[in-house]
């Protein structure tokens, strides 16, 4: 189950946005460029190929 504030929260669009914690509990990186994705290369902004 999900808690908001530990897994999402709601953005002032009403987008529901899912936190690193979130991320990091589901383990990979879905590709899909969220925004808190702890994969992320924060240099370039590009994903790392963790997964390949």
């Amino acid at each position: 189950m999900l808690i908001e504030g530990d897994d999402y929260y709601v953005d002032k669009n009403g987008n529901f946005v899912f936190t690193s914690a979130y991320h990091l509990k589901r383990g990979y990186c879905c590709k899909n460029n969220c925004r808190h994705c702890p994969w992320k290369v924060k240099e370039d902004k590009k994903r790392c190929n963790k997964n390949k």
